[in-house]
């Protein structure tokens, strides 16, 4: 079997790179252009944490990095094209927003001719409004050769693509693509986080694959909670604290307490409590900071469509927002419904970061790259089957 090099693109601050890392793939270049994400990864880097400490950072525009470069064979493309041209919270302007990537990152595909690729995005890119566009990226990717032509516009680009996908040539460079909106909290992250990942494999390689099925779900952690309690015994939660079933899983309580003697196929989500467990409150602890990025930082507030995120159930999608931090999305609300900001430790753990990765920049700078960020856990999940993939063939 030959090096699993990777390549990823559109780094941000690390998470999907610290997944890949821990999946067994080596980072031959991570290119980057936000000044504050590139601190982040210098900073851990510079304080000898494995693995960044080998990372190749480019501070620059993915559109000036020069692939040929990289010098070695490459095994996976990684990386996350900017979410804000698709994505609910933005102006989702789609092809006609300067910002959309993936055209270059049919360029890294076409031009590196890795083994295979995976690139994470919102959810948004796929519904409806964006599905022409969607099959159009699509294509791009399983075609990275047949480019636009000058003075094309992407709809004849995208009409030449079907024709070529439809007539099955198979000479040149053709990946096999597939698609799937993924939960994070299904795959044992602490929350809530819907993402579109594109996962490809080139052509001539023959793999089959398919994306990794779910470790966990909401069953297991309403048995937990409300049928024999292991949930609360854990965390030392009196029944007064526990509150009354929610309403809207009382049936499927019902329902899980009839058959009791069934043992849940899936682990429980993981919930903000149980990503919380260990650090000290950073309002009332007097020294916080023994861990690093653990802040307390005032003013949250509830308003309408920021609510924050239960103690007991997986965390709200954390968001880095169009213009700035949506604050109330990336709060805890107490059961007496007093809220307060997550610190920038607690949001890093929400998104599965190991506790010695620290952040540079303010609270609203750091929790911009974290929300952000893939989750590490889930990243690390991926990019682990798309290397047995590889290993199936001996490639």
């Amino acid at each position: 079997m030959t090096d699993m090099n990777s390549v990823e693109i559109f780094s941000g601050a690390g998470g999907l790179a610290l997944g890949v890392s821990a999946a067994g793939f080596s980072h031959l270049a991570l290119v980057e252009r936000d000044r504050h994400a590139c601190a982040t990864i210098r900073a851990n880097r510079d304080k000898g944490l494995n693995p960044v400490v080998g990372w190749p950072l480019h501070e620059m525009d993915v559109c000036g990095f020069d692939y040929g470069s990289v010098g070695s064979p490459v095994a996976l493309l990684a990386g996350g094209p900017p979410c804000q041209p698709f994505s609910l919270g933005g102006k989702h302007k789609a092809y006609n927003d300067k910002r959309d990537m993936f055209p270059e990152a049919a360029r890294a595909v076409r031009t590196l001719r890795p083994k295979a690729f995976v690139f994470e995005n919102v959810r948004g890119l796929a519904r409806q409004s964006f599905a022409k566009y969607f099959s159009y990226i699509v294509l791009q990717l399983t075609h990275p050769e047949l480019q636009s032509k000058p003075d094309e516009d992407w709809l004849a680009h995208l009409a030449r693509l079907e024709r070529h996908h439809t007539a099955g040539h198979e000479k040149g460079l053709a990946y096999n693509v597939v698609f799937r909106v993924l939960n994070a909290a299904d795959y044992g992250v602490p929350q809530k986080r819907e993402r579109v990942f594109i996962v490809g494999f080139r052509a001539d390689l023959n793999i089959e694959w398919n994306f990794p099925r779910p470790t966990h779900g909401l069953d297991a952690l309403l048995r937990d909670k409300w049928v024999d309690g292991s949930y609360w015994d854990r965390h030392g939660v009196s029944k007064r604290e526990q509150g009354r079933i929610p309403p809207k899983y009382k049936e499927r309580v019902a329902v899980l307490k009839r058959s009791l003697s069934a043992e849940p196929l899936l682990s429980a989500w993981r919930t903000v409590r149980d990503a919380l467990a260990g650090l000290p409150d950073p309002e009332s602890d007097h020294c916080p900071e023994r861990f690093d990025n653990h802040r307390f930082n005032p003013g949250a507030r509830i308003y309408p469509g920021h609510t924050g995120s239960a103690p007991d159930e997986p965390a709200k999608t954390l968001k880095a927002g169009d213009h700035g931090v949506p604050g109330g999305e990336n709060m805890i609300v107490y059961p007496n419904g007093r809220p307060r900001y997550f610190t920038v430790r607690e949001s890093a753990r929400l998104q599965t970061f190991p506790d010695e990765y620290t952040f540079q920049g303010s609270w609203g700078e750091s929790m911009r790259q974290i929300g952000n960020a893939v989750p590490v856990k889930l990243a690390e999940m991926i990019a682990t089957s798309i290397l047995r993939g590889l290993q199936s063939k001996g490639h």
